[in-house]
């Protein structure tokens, strides 16, 4: 019966340890996530000034690279959230996508991904 018990107590270690351990990787993940987003969302702002009327083509085209410039240095903060918690890779994904894809048209999809990383219950 002894030896019963000391096994029961082991996995209940080993359980309670994979539960934290897990929880720790999660929150790593949604604070990285949060760190992208912080960039993203300075990305979206410069692109949305670029639209304005009145600016020279000169000006416009220096906002969308800056725009640009900003959402790719989220990249390693949208890699590290991933790592961490593969439900993060729509992130990752979007904000890589931006090379291929005109930024105004990840727009939409960028901030509600932000949306979900920076409210109180950020799981995707």
């Amino acid at each position: 019966m002894a030896r019963l018990t000391r096994t029961s107590g082991g996995a209940l270690a080993v359980l309670i340890a994979s539960v934290v351990l897990s929880a720790c990787g999660t929150g790593a993940a949604v604070s990285q996530a949060r760190v992208a987003c912080k960039l993203v969302e300075r990305a979206i702002h410069l692109q949305a000034k670029s639209n304005n009327v009145g600016l020279s083509t000169s000006v416009r085209n220096s906002l969308r690279a800056n725009a640009m410039s900003e959402l790719l240095k989220a990249t390693p903060a949208a890699a590290a959230a991933t790592s961490a918690d593969g439900s993060w890779n729509p992130l990752m994904t979007t904000i890589n996508e931006a090379e291929r894809v005109p930024l105004a048209q990840l727009v939409p999809a960028l901030t509600r991904l932000c949306q979900v990383a920076n409210s109180s219950t950020p799981y995707l």
